[in-house]
C-alpha cells in the first residue's frame, strides 16, 4: 500500500468474512454503539482551526469527516429499514463528495452531528439488537454494480466505517501532537 493509500485507508479496506457469525455481528454492533462517544471525546477540545484542518492533502477537514459520518450513517440506517420492510430494495446512493462540499458540512458546529450520531446510533443499535438471524440475511441492492448487500455485511461495513474515520482524525491529532 502506497503512502496515499495508507492515508486514505489507515486501517485498510473493509474485510468482511464470507461467513458472518453472531459473534461478528455482536462485535460490530458494539463498535457502532461506542463510536459516537469515542468521537465526542476525541474532538471535545479541538479549536475551530483544528476542526478545519485536513487529515491529508486533498482530503476533508476534521469537521467534514464528522458531518460525513452522520450523513453516511443516517443513510445506512435508512437502508436497514428499507431492507427490513421491502423485498431487496434498490437503494438510493448519494454523492458524498458533493455533500461534504455543502456549507453545513464545511461550517456547522460538529456538536450537531455528534448529537445526531449519539441519537442515531442509540436507535440503530436498538434495531440491531432486536433483529433475528433471518433479518440479518435480508439484502438491499446497491445500484453501483447491482451488488446485493446483506444487513449482516452492512453492519460490518459500518463498524469498519466508524473505525476508519476515527483513525483519520486520531492519526492527524497524533501527527500534529494535539492529543
Amino acid at each position: 500500500m502506497n503512502t496515499l493509500e495508507k492515508l486514505r485507508y489507515p486501517i485498510g479496506t473493509p474485510n468482511i468474512p464470507k461467513t458472518i457469525t453472531a459473534a461478528n455481528v455482536k462485535n460490530w454492533t458494539s463498535i457502532i454503539s461506542n463510536f459516537p462517544e469515542k468521537l465526542r471525546l476525541l474532538t471535545l477540545h479541538l479549536s475551530e482551526d483544528q476542526l478545519n484542518t485536513v487529515y491529508r492533502k486533498d482530503g476533508w477537514t476534521i469537521r467534514q469527516v464528522i458531518h460525513h459520518c452522520y450523513d453516511s450513517h443516517h443513510n445506512s440506517y435508512t437502508r436497514f429499514k428499507w431492507a427490513l420492510t421491502e423485498d431487496e430494495p434498490v437503494i438510493k446512493t448519494y454523492n458524498e463528495k458533493k455533500w461534504a462540499a455543502l456549507f453545513d458540512t464545511k461550517q456547522a458546529p460538529i456538536q450537531l452531528s455528534i448529537n445526531g450520531l449519539q441519537a442515531l446510533h442509540a436507535k440503530w443499535v436498538y434495531l440491531l439488537e432486536g433483529m433475528t438471524p433471518n433479518d440479518f440475511k435480508k439484502t438491499f441492492v446497491h445500484p453501483d454494480g447491482n451488488e446485493h448487500v446483506s444487513l449482516a455485511e452492512n453492519t460490518g461495513i459500518y463498524a469498519w466505517h466508524c473505525e476508519h474515520h476515527f483513525a483519520h482524525i486520531f492519526l492527524l491529532l497524533q501527527k500534529k501532537q494535539w492529543v
